[in-house]
């Protein structure tokens, strides 16, 4: 993850492909040194009707959906509670573009291992995607409410 965040966040942020937040903490010793405790990358992606976990009438093309390409929270900081918070900033943002005019249907996410999924199911409102349950969703609805 320090990898995206250091090569490829600023990059593909310029590119209008993502958008990175960072949660930054001010260093005592040295002066201008920023220590990056949180960050999640917000992007604009679609996925088929066929497969979202979604009870509804759908159009058939492709649906506009927000995309948590990356959360990651440094391990100095891990077991804190950063985590949940970093990922409620990130939903709520989710939100607020939404309402700002970005079309959304819900939000996915790709889980990269057991850890995090066992970190996203202690949320009720995430559905795994048929067949592929490391791939979550939640409908923009849901965020709205939250």
């Amino acid at each position: 993850m320090d990898t995206f965040l250091r090569r490829f966040a600023v990059k593909h942020a310029n590119l209008g492909l993502s958008k990175t937040w960072v949660l930054p903490v001010l260093s005592d010793g040295a002066a201008n040194k920023v220590t990056v405790a949180a960050y999640y990358t917000l992007a604009s992606s679609t996925v088929e009707k066929q497969q979202i976990p979604f009870e509804g009438s759908l159009p058939k093309q492709k649906l506009a959906v927000v995309l948590l390409a990356r959360l990651a929270i440094d391990a100095q900081f891990q077991g804190q509670g950063l985590g949940a918070k970093t990922l409620i900033t990130a939903l709520r943002k989710a939100v607020e573009l939404t309402q700002a005019g970005l079309p959304a249907l819900g939000l996915v996410l790709d889980v990269f291992d057991e850890e995090a999924l066992a970190f996203y199911n202690h949320y009720d409102f995430f559905l795994p995607f048929p067949g592929d349950p490391r791939r979550l969703f939640v409908p923009m609805s849901v965020l709205c409410q939250l």
